[in-house]
Protein backbone atom coordinates (compact mmCIF):
# COMPACT_ATOMS: atom_id res chain seq x y z
CA UNK A 1 0.00 0.00 0.00
CA UNK A 2 1.41 3.25 -1.06
CA UNK A 3 0.40 4.98 2.63
CA UNK A 4 2.60 3.04 4.43
CA UNK A 5 5.53 3.37 2.11
CA UNK A 6 4.87 7.07 2.37
CA UNK A 7 5.44 7.18 6.18
CA UNK A 8 8.47 5.12 5.94
CA UNK A 9 10.13 8.73 5.14
CA UNK A 10 10.54 10.76 8.77
CA UNK A 11 9.98 14.18 7.23
CA UNK A 12 6.93 13.04 5.38
CA UNK A 13 6.08 10.91 9.04
CA UNK A 14 6.59 14.40 11.10
CA UNK A 15 4.26 16.32 8.26
CA UNK A 16 1.70 13.76 8.65
CA UNK A 17 1.50 14.53 12.59
CA UNK A 18 1.37 17.66 12.31
CA UNK A 19 -1.35 17.78 9.46
CA UNK A 20 -3.19 15.03 11.92
CA UNK A 21 -3.46 17.57 14.17
CA UNK A 22 -4.29 20.70 11.83
CA UNK A 23 -4.13 22.51 8.82
CA UNK A 24 -0.90 24.24 7.75
CA UNK A 25 0.10 26.16 4.87
CA UNK A 26 3.92 24.93 2.98
CA UNK A 27 5.55 28.14 4.12
CA UNK A 28 4.56 27.10 7.73
CA UNK A 29 5.08 23.56 7.75
CA UNK A 30 9.09 24.24 6.33
CA UNK A 31 9.23 26.41 9.10
CA UNK A 32 7.76 23.97 11.78
CA UNK A 33 9.98 21.60 11.08
CA UNK A 34 13.09 23.09 9.49
CA UNK A 35 12.96 21.89 6.03
CA UNK A 36 13.50 23.72 2.61
CA UNK A 37 9.61 24.52 1.09
CA UNK A 38 10.55 23.44 -2.12
CA UNK A 39 11.48 19.77 -0.53
CA UNK A 40 8.07 20.32 1.97
CA UNK A 41 6.38 20.48 -1.81
CA UNK A 42 7.41 17.41 -2.94
CA UNK A 43 6.49 15.41 -0.23
CA UNK A 44 3.07 16.96 0.55
CA UNK A 45 2.78 15.96 -3.54
CA UNK A 46 3.67 12.24 -2.92
CA UNK A 47 1.03 12.43 0.18
CA UNK A 48 -1.32 13.61 -1.98
CA UNK A 49 -1.08 11.43 -4.50
CA UNK A 50 -1.37 8.51 -2.14
CA UNK A 51 -4.66 9.69 -0.52
CA UNK A 52 -3.44 10.87 2.74
CA UNK A 53 -3.66 14.87 2.17
CA UNK A 54 -6.40 16.90 0.98
CA UNK A 55 -6.01 20.63 0.27
CA UNK A 56 -8.85 23.31 0.02
CA UNK A 57 -7.63 27.19 -1.17
CA UNK A 58 -7.47 30.16 1.54
CA UNK A 59 -7.46 33.23 -0.91
CA UNK A 60 -3.72 32.51 -2.60
CA UNK A 61 -2.60 29.91 0.10
CA UNK A 62 -3.05 26.09 0.01
CA UNK A 63 -3.72 24.64 2.97
CA UNK A 64 -3.05 20.93 3.82
CA UNK A 65 -4.60 18.77 6.67
CA UNK A 66 -5.13 14.96 6.79
CA UNK A 67 -7.62 13.34 4.50
CA UNK A 68 -9.45 12.08 6.98
CA UNK A 69 -10.25 10.50 10.51
CA UNK A 70 -8.88 6.95 9.23
CA UNK A 71 -5.73 8.81 8.37
CA UNK A 72 -5.48 10.67 11.75
CA UNK A 73 -5.87 7.20 13.56
CA UNK A 74 -3.11 5.72 11.32
CA UNK A 75 -1.13 8.06 11.96
CA UNK A 76 -1.44 8.13 16.27
CA UNK A 77 -0.95 4.71 16.06
CA UNK A 78 1.93 4.39 13.82
CA UNK A 79 3.60 6.82 16.38
CA UNK A 80 2.01 5.02 19.32
CA UNK A 81 3.85 1.82 18.18
CA UNK A 82 6.92 3.81 17.56
CA UNK A 83 7.06 5.11 20.85
CA UNK A 84 6.89 1.35 22.19
CA UNK A 85 9.79 0.69 19.78
CA UNK A 86 11.89 3.36 21.35
CA UNK A 87 10.71 3.57 24.84
CA UNK A 88 10.80 -0.27 25.71
CA UNK A 89 7.24 0.12 27.04
CA UNK A 90 5.99 -3.60 26.92
CA UNK A 91 3.76 -4.38 23.80
CA UNK A 92 0.17 -5.03 24.89
CA UNK A 93 -3.28 -5.58 23.71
Amino acid sequence: MDAFRMLSDATRLRLMWLLSHGEYDVGSLAETIAVARPLVSQHLAKLRLAGLVDTRRDGRRVVYRARDAHVRALIGEALFHADHEVSGIPRHD
